[in-house]
């Protein structure tokens, strides 16, 4: 609505509270987990164009978030660190972002206000960058609201509810009205209220879960051992992710001593409510492995994918800490072709093709075809999962004829209607290697690795690291390819994730680090401040050897000129349901 002297636009209030800052605008997602560092406020992600600005007390204007379930906690640690946005617009309903505030307010009291705009009011107000903006009861001016203390109070005035849009069981209700702990209450209240944003009608059983949210940061540690203290226990079998360090030799790797034991204590509290010591983000790898149409409740995007698209269970890309809170109540909310490859293809390819596809995705769920002929092994689906969730805001993806329910393009559409197609081509996957190369290994990817090192040493001036859960160095180790892999160099860490190597672990000498991850590549720079560059597995052992990488893409990449703008897949849009 506009006048002679003001403009406002109204809109969908998921948290409520007033607020006045200089709107800072970007019209491309933002991954908050790697994108934003919680302790400066500075935005990291190195391809984002906000990179660099920094979110204290703007009114941080953006279409949603994309990539990482850890966004949640990186909001809510800004919010407490007293380092975030004043308030977040939002084009459309963002949940992991907006379950950050929510979880900051109901365990903290601390909060800022998030409206979500139509699409049309929203493209205007990324137009008003540098100008100062205000908020009140579910509208956005570029004038200030004229309101009294009586309207201040009745508008910030909460309070528990009565009356729900979600339909509550009878253990809902008990849980709800603290008769199974406060624990279990206050994670009842937050689920309730993202189950309301999502327009779920009800809430549904859930079999086990992943818990993400044991990624260190003070208000994380706080989130944890709260809700043990508050006598937590966890409903259902729970594992846990990779934690920050390696939770048996931290201190032999000189990790800071406070640091070391604040992510030892938020580790234990998860243990404590009864979570499994598993320390992995790929628990598809697991004994306890869902199986299809498995109602799970996974935390880490990665595994989310891989859990959705090629399992076939059925898990919400729960927002980090979303998770833990479904696992001490058991219950979450219900919403919801090509030519033949050249045959020297590598691994490479699944993490540009699932990078690629996942930004062309954004949120929408995609059906697959054309890569039927392609045969990708766990590693490839794996590889392809991880760079699909850092580029895409989708739960989930099918490949016809690849994924379980996927056999044919109408059975992965719902009532069979075929969507809109979009093809994608050979040629647009130079460009994320251009991209990529600008400025967790596993039984047959540690297999593989062992016969590209086994009789050969790094370079001395190369440091080689592989993070991985602790039963899978098991396995290597039993198979023997943790011993080829020492003789070449390799420093183990287990427990943890690339995410969070860090100094000391990570030489100060070291300038560029090398990468075959597709989601590594993205979150690396803004994480370590060093320079990163691509390559498959090969490329990788070669310039651990040479101590440089020639930034040569592989053949595939440059396939003939006759196929460069034939169709490499086409996608088919469909929403999906849990």
């Amino acid at each position: 609505m506009k006048s002679e002297n003001r403009t406002i636009f109204d809109g969908h209030s998921y948290v409520t509270g007033d607020a006045s800052g200089t709107v800072l605008p970007a019209y491309l997602e933002l991954s908050f987990w790697g994108g934003v560092n919680p302790k400066t406020g500075e935005v990291i992600d190195r391809f984002h164009p906000l990179s660099g600005c920094l979110l204290k007390d703007t009114i941080l204007a953006i279409p949603g978030g994309r990539g990482s379930c850890g966004g949640s906690v990186i909001m809510m640690e800004l919010i407490l660190n007293g380092l975030g946005p004043k308030a977040l617009i939002f084009e459309r309903p963002e949940e992991i972002i907006t379950l950050g505030v929510m979880v900051a307010e109901e365990f903290f009291g601390k909060t800022v206000p998030v409206l979500s705009l139509k699409p049309k009011d929203f493209r205007e107000v990324l137009g008003w960058k540098g100008k100062t903006a205000h908020l009140w009861k579910g509208q956005i001016s570029d004038r200030p609201f004229e309101v009294d203390a009586a309207d201040a109070a009745i508008a910030n005035s909460g309070g528990d509810r009565d009356t729900f849009r979600v339909q509550l069981s009878d253990l809902d209700r008990e849980i709800l009205s603290g008769d199974h702990g406060r624990a279990a209450n206050i994670s009842m209240k937050v689920i309730i209220r993202l189950a309301e944003m999502m327009e779920a009608t009800e809430l549904i059983d859930v079999s086990q879960a992943h818990a993400d949210g044991a990624w260190y940061g003070p208000g994380s540690v706080a989130f944890g051992t709260r809700l043990r203290d508050w006598g937590g226990k966890f409903r259902v079998p729970t594992t846990i992710n990779a934690i920050n360090v390696d939770q048996k030799r931290w201190k032999a790797l000189g990790v800071d001593m406070e640091y070391g034991t604040a992510c030892d204590e938020l580790a234990e509290a998860f243990v404590d409510m009864g979570a499994t010591r598993s320390f992995t983000c790929a628990p598809y790898l697991l004994e306890t492995a869902p199986k299809l149409g498995d109602r799970i409740a996974w935390g880490e995007s990665n595994a989310v994918i891989y859990a959705n698209s090629v399992l076939g269970a059925r898990t919400l890309k729960n927002p980090n800490m979303l998770e833990v809170l479904i696992a001490l109540t058991g219950r979450a909310p219900k919403s919801g072709h090509i030519v033949q490859p050249p045959e020297d293809m590598d691994d490479s390819f699944w993490h540009i093709l699932g990078y690629s596809l996942g930004a062309l995705a954004n949120t929408r769920t995609p059906v697959i075809t054309g890569l039927e002929h392609l045969k990708p092994s766990n590693d490839d689906f794996k590889a392809f999962s991880a760079a699909f969730a850092t580029a895409s805001s989708a739960p989930m993806f099918h490949m016809v004829n690849l994924t379980p329910e996927a056999p044919t393009l109408e059975a992965a559409c719902p009532e069979a209607l075929v969507p809109e197609a979009i093809d994608f081509h050979w040629r647009e996957l130079e460009a994320c290697w251009d991209e990529f190369n600008q400025g967790s290994s596993l039984r047959q990817e540690m297999k593989k690795l062992a016969e590209l090192c086994r009789g050969r040493t790094k370079s001395k001036d190369v440091s080689v690291v592989i993070t991985c859960g602790r039963a899978q160095y098991g396995l290597a180790k039993q198979a023997g390819h943790v011993e080829i892999l020492d003789r070449f160099g390799v420093q183990f860490l287990t427990d943890t994730c690339w995410c969070s190597i860090e100094d000391p672990v990570i030489p100060k000498s070291a300038r560029v680090i090398m990468t075959n991850s597709g989601k590594y590549i993205h979150y690396g720079p803004g994480l370590t401040g060093r320079q990163f560059c691509f390559g498959s597995l090969n490329m990788c052992v070669e310039a651990a050897c040479s101590g440089q990488s020639t930034g040569k893409p592989p053949a595939w990449l440059g396939v003939q000129p006759e196929l460069r703008n034939e169709s490499l897949a086409t996608l088919h849009w469909e929403m999906l349901r849990i």
